[in-house]
């Protein structure tokens, strides 16, 4: 359950920096949408990392060190 709400975040986050980069390159002179898509990305990000802190913290996710083989 909690890797699926990561996911759709993260699936969040490149939906709104693709809009951004789209409003971007139409080139409007209204930046407003562009604007409104990256304060959004930066919002989901944030959401994102606050999630698995308190995802550690409550003990859902458990992090591990990268053993090298041999």
């Amino acid at each position: 359950m909690a890797e699926l709400l990561v996911i759709a975040i993260l699936i969040g986050i490149v939906f709104s920096l693709g809009s951004g980069l789209f409003h971007l390159v139409k080139g409007e002179s209204d930046s407003r949408r562009m604007v409104k898509a990256l304060t959004w990305r930066i919002g989901l990000s944030v959401a994102l990392f606050l999630l698995l802190l308190l995802m550690w913290a409550t003990g859902v996710i458990q992090p591990h060190g990268m053993m090298p083989a041999g």
